[in-house]
């Protein structure tokens, strides 16, 4: 996939990112789990954040190699399609466990295209 600038591409994935930390801070699963608008939010970032990764260039992908992928493209899916078979402990299991990895990857492909343009 091509024809979107990778800057922009960064910065949904981050926001999206952030506005989960935001929103999330000093909550437990079981806040989550009472709280249906924060729930429909978070998965709503999580859908932009597998779609926005299918615009990240496969070699700037290979920066993160541990980066799980696969699975982070087809979330969204998950979430757009079997919305029904969504698990809140699932889906609290990702922020909690993939979160920061993710956002750590995408800073280091974000300062990786900074470098190349200087």
């Amino acid at each position: 996939m091509t024809g979107r600038r990778v800057d922009a591409v960064f910065a949904e994935i981050l926001d999206a990112i952030e506005g989960i930390e935001k929103h999330t801070a000093g909550k437990s699963l079981a806040d989550f789990k009472q709280d249906w608008l924060l729930r429909l939010a978070v998965q709503r970032a999580l859908e932009i954040i597998s779609e926005a990764s299918r615009h990240i260039p496969d070699d700037l992908l290979t920066l993160a190699p541990d980066m799980p992928w696969k699975q982070i493209h087809g979330i969204g899916n998950v979430l757009r399609h079997e919305y029904h078979k969504i698990a809140d402990d699932v889906i609290w299991s990702v922020l909690e466990r993939h979160l920061n990895p993710l956002k750590a990857a995408v800073q280091k492909m974000q300062q990786s295209t900074h470098e190349e343009r200087r």
